[in-house]
């Protein structure tokens, strides 16, 4: 007789927090939060990039863009923010729901015209620039747990992802030197 491995749930997240955090923001519900990034060129186009007191994180371009290929170029970076946005949706929601994860991938593809160059190739103002389509794969399993109630998981984070809200709606962008 085999014996049956029930497989063991994914490092779950606090309850409790999610349920005050919730509260906080339908006390709130117009709090805004200011994100502070800093960023150090060392040389190249490797950056060194700071965000609270963490160490740093480094993005750099492949050699076929004259770069390193030491980290994760800025575009692949962004996938990689969308990738984590979608991953704790899915992740918060299923805990609120009491869905019991034991796997969660989101695998994503992004199309980006680089003949721009930035700024210094083929500059038609015509040509749509940054990220024009992106495609994500959500891999989820939790046993017991129908397709219908994982896709509607899905639906749900992709449609309350502050990352992907950033690439589907236009947003506010100024530039200045600094004094």
């Amino acid at each position: 007789m085999s014996e049956i491995v029930i497989p063991s749930c994914l490092r779950p997240i606090d309850k409790s927090g999610l349920d005050k955090l919730g509260e906080a923001g339908k006390a709130d519900p117009n709090a805004v939060k200011t994100l502070k990034s800093k960023t150090v060129l060392e040389g190249q186009f490797k950056n060194f990039n700071y965000i609270r007191d963490l160490p740093a994180i480094v993005v750099d371009e492949p050699p076929g863009l004259l770069g390193e290929d030491t980290a994760p170029n800025p575009s692949e970076m962004a996938l990689l923010s969308l990738g984590s946005c979608l991953s704790v949706g899915v992740q918060a929601n299923a805990t609120n729901r009491g869905i019991p994860l034991t796997k969660l991938e989101v695998h994503l593809e992004g199309d980006i015209n680089i003949t721009a160059v930035w700024g210094t190739g083929d500059l038609d103002p015509n040509k749509p620039l940054g990220v024009t389509e992106v495609r994500a794969y959500f891999v989820i399993e939790s046993p017991g747990t129908s397709q219908e109630v994982l896709e509607e998981l899905v639906a749900h984070a992709m449609k309350w992802s502050p990352v992907a809200n950033t690439y589907m709606n236009s947003v506010k962008m100024s530039g200045e030197l600094k004094k």
